[in-house]
């Protein structure tokens, strides 16, 4: 089977999205011609890159929407028994130098999160990778509140690292928004900058959700 082309509109996107609602991994994966892998250790990305395929996704790997030409961003969400998501979810790589006069309406992030679709999928570890079903999906923006809560930690966090304060951040700092590594393996340095203004070489950084965040935005949808 081709890859679809992408979708042209909103209403395309959320009816391929509704077509593959409650298929397991491993049906998609035969569709797409793709190996089903036993665990997803080694295949982190692997059920992301799944449902892009199926739903026509067109960026790639470049800092863009997932659905360039829509504004979308796919995000997929492991979700446990009880329906809560059971990890952060990765929004985008955090920058480290050249901060000085950035504002929150021109930043990744913002861009990144302003049209999401969410598609939950079983996580739990018991449940064979080829047997985990996809849920239902859904399309969010952030609501003013809800950008509120992001912009606020945003800006907090950004300025720890103009400060050179970037290796005190833990993830326990911000309330919806967590800045933690996000490296291959620990020789993977970038630049920042230290406490007394001198350049470092830290691991990346990237920007995650945490799950009481994305836990309250799945609720309040299924719930209607």
């Amino acid at each position: 089977m081709h890859k679809p082309s992408p979708p042209l509109s909103e209403d395309e996107l959320m009816l391929r999205a509704w077509q593959i609602a409650g298929a397991t991994l491993g049906e998609l994966a035969q569709e797409a011609g793709i190996a089903c892998p036993a665990d997803l250790r080694r295949d982190k990305g692997w059920v992301g890159q799944l449902l892009e395929w199926h739903l026509g996704a067109s960026a790639g790997s470049r800092p863009v929407p997932d659905f360039e030409h829509l504004g979308i961003e796919l995000k997929s969400i492991p979700i446990g028994y009880h329906g809560r998501p059971l990890e952060t979810t990765f929004v985008c790589v955090a920058p480290l130098i050249g901060l000085h006069g950035i504002t929150w309406d021109q930043c990744h992030l913002k861009h990144k999160l302003a049209r999401v679709l969410w598609l939950p999928v079983e996580g739990e570890r018991d449940i064979p990778v080829c047997d985990r079903q996809v849920g239902s999906p859904l399309l969010w923006s952030p609501s003013a509140d809800e950008e509120q809560q992001l912009r606020q930690d945003w800006e907090e966090l950004i300025d720890k690292i103009v400060l050179g304060e970037v290796e005190s951040i833990t993830a326990r700092h911000g309330e919806v928004l967590q800045l933690r590594p996000k490296a291959a393996n620990s020789k993977a340095l970038t630049e920042a900058y230290g406490n007394n203004g001198a350049p470092i070489k830290t691991l990346p950084r990237g920007f995650y959700l945490k799950t009481d965040f994305t836990a309250a935005i799945l609720s309040r949808h299924f719930q209607c």
